[in-house]
This record gives structure tokens, sequence and C-alpha cells, in this order.
């Protein structure tokens, strides 16, 4: 399967990308591990449910979510979204294989500050096999209008 349509058009729009394939993976883990890439620099996405709609939490695969720092960051009660709710709001892209870019998909995104430390970073594509690698500063550039903070623990 090739990248999700409705990512590789904001892409394609948006930033400088390299699109990596791999052997099927169902984690973003195990997918940093196959691509032979740091967990560090892997962003996964995390579908929240907050206030009646749905936001983005975009943090490093190495790290885990930390609910309560991120409820004082933004403030509301959020809880992690439901599979049935995910597949609504991603309809061109595998369970389990949320790209890290919410706008493309009228998302708001937070995103941890360790992923911006990175030099380069890695997300999914939409499917189980595709990777998008890009630099910082791209991945800044589709951050442009995400709120930041510290939310997420290394493993």
């Amino acid at each position: 399967m090739p990248l999700a349509p409705t990512l590789q058009k904001h892409l394609d729009q948006t930033v400088t990308y390299e699109v990596i394939t791999h052997d099927p993976t169902m984690s973003s883990t195990r997918t940093a591990q196959a691509c032979h890439v740091s967990g560090d620099r892997f962003a996964k996405a995390i579908v929240l449910r907050r206030d009646g709609g749905y936001m983005l939490a975009v943090l490093p695969a190495s790290h885990h979510i930390r609910l309560p720092e991120l409820r004082q960051h933004i403030g509301d009660d959020v809880a992690l979204a439901d599979e049935s709710e995910i597949k609504r709001l991603f309809p061109d892209c595998a369970l389990g294989a949320v790209p890290a870019i919410g706008e493309c998909y009228d998302l708001d995104v937070i995103v941890d500050d360790s992923i911006q430390e990175q030099p380069d970073v890695y997300l999914e594509g939409g499917d189980h096999t595709t990777l998008i690698h890009i630099s910082q500063a791209q991945f800044s550039r589709l951050m442009a209008g995400a709120r930041h903070g510290r939310f997420s623990v290394h493993d």
C-alpha cells in the first residue's frame, strides 16, 4: 500500500520528504527496529478524545505518554480514542499506522518537546510498510501550528 492519499497530498504541498519501504510491522517500535532507526527519532501519533472532539499527541516511539502531564498542558480531560474512532478519523490509513501529522486530517496536535531535539524524524506513512523520513526543519514546518510540551517518559 502506498502512502495514505490524504497524507501524501499534504506532504507534497508542504515539505520535502523521503519514502522508505520496509517489511510489515505492527508497532512503531518494531518499525523503528526494522528500519534501523532510533526510537527517539520515530514520531508516533496517539489519537486522543478531547471535549467531544479529537487531537493527536506526537511523541517518540521510544517513549510512553503520560496523561497527567498531557492534561496539565492542554487543560482538558483527555482519553485515548478507540479503534472505531481512529478508523473514522483516518479512513485512508491502516489501524496502528496513523501518521503523526494532524493538520491534513483537521486535528489539533501537541508535540512532545523531546522529538524536537532530533536532527531528523521518521513517521508512519499510513500503512504498515511505508515510512516517511524528513529533516527536523521540515518536521518543524509540519508542526508549526502545534502546541508543545513535555508529556512523555523514555521507556
